[in-house]
């Protein structure tokens, strides 16, 4: 899926949730009180950010979706300025006002980039009967309208009552998908939800407080799903990436997109669960929408304090992917069958290509002297691990698809997620198929699909002693 701002612009989308102002009061500290043993910040900046579910919604509108967002704030300065600030994002305002309930504010206090306190101010009580039924029919008059509703459940109360069954059953009978960031230890309030995504401590407080391991966590986030009626499941686990569970019992297992450092994890959750809707319902599936909404959240953890994605910001991620050579299974196979109407011979070669070392590049130097074209698969990491251990890869399937599509010799790099690259040669039927002479012709996959269209098998000589499992032992 190539992303362009025409994928979003007529896309429509409601927030509904506990919407946070989320404040920053920023300067150094160069003593301790004397009064106590604290440190004294000279304030030097103070700045007002949309948090919360009107984090979501600022997300949404940095990807150029059309947005409003529903909640309920007091009838006070803050809600004033949380309201300035979602029309400068072009945020469609369905904030209910309500008199003796204060809007809830966030306040943390940064010396340098080292955040030292923070103090909020909030109720979490549930909303009145009248209130929800209010909310509710304002958002009932667009929903028509709408691609997709997330509710952004913080816990302040807007989402405590009976709103939650109301908007995701009134949805259901449109067809109108709902997306959950869910919280507490009761997701009954979720049930029909589209896709929840808790983080691991969120799903372990659902599971009676179990462990959360890589050897639970499948059992534990299919319970959930299964157990409150949850069509979809998405948990992330900070530095251990993303778990993405599907109600027809597929997993894939996203690890953390590469960064530089992290500064702030503030509203990571929000930028997910926004990137995630409004990729499916731009058109990705759901393998392609949980891995942009992965990439996202990396890019977001860099910057200080509460920061939306923007298009432009997901375009930059991946320079290899606009270059052409970075592609996905259905590009691959558009592209292959440009090049065979054109004359061109197709050369195929696979593996999992992890700390690419001389011997890979000698093999597909080989392979691309035996035809016009070479096209190159990639293992993904979560089919390595299985292949080779949780140890492995050592190198990231961004870091792999990066270096691969660098080489001069290589015309097409293409992920796939089996253990064999037999679902993708069978798309492509390249003209050769190249592997290492470490492997017997019957041992090579795919030479049945290859042979019987026309095409030839060859076995590449190899460099002996280079191999990614000696580097490795090297290291140790």
């Amino acid at each position: 899926m190539i992303l362009h701002s025409e994928k979003f612009k007529d896309i429509r989308i409601a927030v509904v949730g506990d919407v946070v102002l989320d404040k920053y009061v920023s300067g150094i500290a160069r003593r301790i009180s004397s009064e106590a043993a604290i440190p004294v910040l000279l304030a030097q900046r103070i700045g007002h950010v949309a948090g919360g579910a009107a984090n979501v919604a600022a997300n949404l509108s940095g990807l150029g979706c059309s947005v409003s967002v529903y909640g309920a704030v007091g009838n006070d300065g803050n809600s004033v300025l949380l309201g300035a600030i979602l029309y400068e994002k072009k945020i469609e305002n369905k904030l209910l006002k309500i008199d003796g309930r204060p809007t809830t504010i966030k306040t943390r206090i940064v010396a340098g980039n080292q955040q030292i306190a923070r103090y909020d101010i909030e109720e979490s009580s549930a909303l009145s009967k009248h209130d929800e039924d209010l909310l509710f029919s304002s958002l009932l008059e667009e929903m028509d309208g709408l691609d997709a509703i997330i509710l952004s459940d913080y816990g302040n109360g807007v989402l405590k009552g009976s709103l939650c069954s109301r908007i995701i059953g009134t949805a259901a009978t449109k067809g109108t998908p709902v997306f959950v960031d869910p919280r507490g230890n009761n997701w009954n309030r979720y049930r029909g939800a589209a896709c929840a995504t808790p983080n691991e401590a969120e799903l372990a407080l659902v599971s009676e407080g179990a462990e959360i391991d890589e050897e639970t966590l499948s059992l534990h986030a299919h319970s959930a799903r299964k157990r409150y009626g949850l069509r979809n499941l998405l948990v992330t686990r900070g530095a251990k990436g993303m778990a993405l569970f599907l109600e027809d019992g597929e997993e894939f297992f996203l690890p953390a997109f590469c960064v530089r450092e992290v500064f702030d994890v503030s509203g990571a959750g929000d930028t997910v669960i926004a990137v995630l809707a409004a990729l499916l319902i731009a058109g990705a599936n759901w393998k392609k929408a949980a891995d942009w909404a992965n990439k996202a959240a990396g890019v977001v953890v860099t910057r200080a304090g509460t920061s939306p994605v923007s298009l432009e910001d997901l375009l930059s991620l991946n320079q290899v992917e606009r270059s052409g050579k970075v592609v996905s299974f259905e590009e691959a196979t558009a592209r292959v069958e440009d090049w065979k109407r054109e004359g061109k011979t197709v050369v195929f070669t696979n593996g999992c290509f992890d700390l690419l070392h001389s011997g890979h590049v000698h093999l597909l130097r080989h392979a691309a002297r035996e035809g016009d074209r070479l096209v190159v698969g990639v293992n993904s990491d979560a089919s390595v691990q299985r292949l080779k251990g949780p140890s492995r890869p050592v190198a990231s399937q961004e870091d792999r698809l990066s270096v691969l599509s660098a080489l001069e010799c290589v015309d097409l790099v293409v992920l796939f997620e089996e253990d064999t690259p037999l679902r993708l040669i069978q798309a492509l039927r390249p003209s050769v198929l190249v592997k290492g002479a470490d492997y017997t012709l019957p041992q090579v996959v795919g030479r049945d699909v290859v042979e019987e269209a026309g095409g030839r098998v060859v076995l590449a000589p190899l460099l002996e002693g280079r191999s990614t499992t000696n580097i490795i032992k090297s290291c140790r």
